[in-house]
């Protein structure tokens, strides 16, 4: 009992350390952020500790951008192991079982063939009718228990092919869920890591050309702070509808973080990949934003977009610093538009980076 009330006394104290700090930063109490803080007050994750505490140094607070961020680094990947480590015991507590049915059957097999042996001899050794009437019986005994427990091992793994079948297709629904962002339906971070490696690597190989896209909503900090974040996160299922309706085949598209959108394009050039982007840009200025609490029109999204095409001697960090680097121009001069790395907005930006 003393135990129990310790462990009740530890929890909650770890949770009023959790809205302590949900409180003091002014965040929003959903259970992301209260997943987040309980774990900081454990101290358990010494890599989300070290993570929050230097944001926290240098910005004075954690942005939604940056709680996202963290969860899905920190976080989000634990939860997916641990999903996948009770389906790999699953799994391999169905190999284990089968596997003791087959050494019984096998057992069983070996004992009929004994039977069968035994029971030869004793045929050519018999004297009287109920000598050989008695062997027979026997041996018809035995071949339906033999019958029976063949019938029960293809019963039983008939049922086991079914529940590795069925387990196999959650590992791969688990995969597939560690790879998506829940919000927008989007490839997430991780998955567009991997993706433009990838993709990096084989336009590289091949020769074939390859753009990449960086898309930020523009203002997007003042829906969430002039409507709240249930609008935010609108806003961005909003953008993320428009980019799953625009972008089709086999170009990758993901959520880079906060409301910056990321699609690669391979065998696609700067030129066709410029028509994209605007059409995405133009498919999203199209929807009219309405607040579904009140049917308050709010008004109409932008997004500004910045546009790479893979060189020769880049890397993926390159390709993506350059995306970025446009970006960044296109909402420094005005935004609602797209810039890539030949039109001069892109040059004056990088120049200012330079000299800063």
């Amino acid at each position: 009992m003393v135990k129990l009330l310790d462990e009740h006394e530890r929890t909650m104290a770890f949770a009023e350390v959790a809205l302590g700090q949900i409180k003091s930063l002014r965040q929003t109490a959903v259970p992301r952020n209260y997943e987040i803080w309980y774990v900081y007050a454990t101290g358990y994750n010494a890599p989300l500790n070290k993570i929050i505490n230097e944001t926290l140094a240098r910005n004075g607070k954690l942005s939604e951008s940056d709680l996202e961020q963290i969860y899905e680094t920190y976080l989000s990947h634990i939860k997916a192991s641990d999903r996948i480590d009770k389906v790999g015991a699953r799994v391999i507590g169905e190999i284990d079982d089968v596997t003791t049915l087959i050494t019984e059957a096998l057992a069983t097999s070996e004992s009929y063939d004994a039977k069968l042996s035994g029971a030869n001899e004793k045929l050519r050794n018999a004297k009287s009718r109920d000598q050989i009437k008695a062997i027979v019986d026997g041996l018809v005994k035995s071949t339906r228990e033999m019958r029976e427990t063949n019938k029960a091992l293809e019963s039983r793994l008939a049922l086991s092919r079914t529940e590795i079948s069925n387990l196999q297709h959650s590992l791969e629904a688990i995969r597939a869920e560690s790879l998506t962002d829940p919000l927008t339906g989007l490839g997430n971070r991780k998955y567009f890591d991997r993706s433009i490696e990838m993709a990096v690597r084989t336009a590289l190989a091949s020769g074939e050309p390859l753009s990449l896209m960086m898309f930020d909503i523009d203002h997007f900090k003042s829906f969430n702070d002039s409507y709240g974040h249930l609008t935010g996160d609108q806003v961005l299922r909003l953008v993320a509808m428009s980019l799953k309706q625009t972008i089709k085949g086999q170009d990758i598209t993901a959520r880079y973080g906060g409301e910056e959108f990321a699609v690669v394009l391979p065998n696609t050039g700067l030129r066709q990949a410029l028509t994209v982007a605007d059409h995405v840009r133009r498919a999203v200025m199209a929807k009219e934003l309405k607040k579904k609490s009140t049917g308050e029109i709010l008004g109409r999204v932008t997004i500004s977009v910045g546009v790479s095409m893979l060189k020769p001697d880049d890397d993926t960090d390159s390709l993506i610093e350059r995306a970025d680097a446009c970006l960044y121009a296109a909402k420094r001069n005005g935004r609602n538009r797209v810039v890539c790395e030949l039109d001069p907005e892109y040059a004056a930006e990088t120049r200012s980076q330079v000299v800063a």
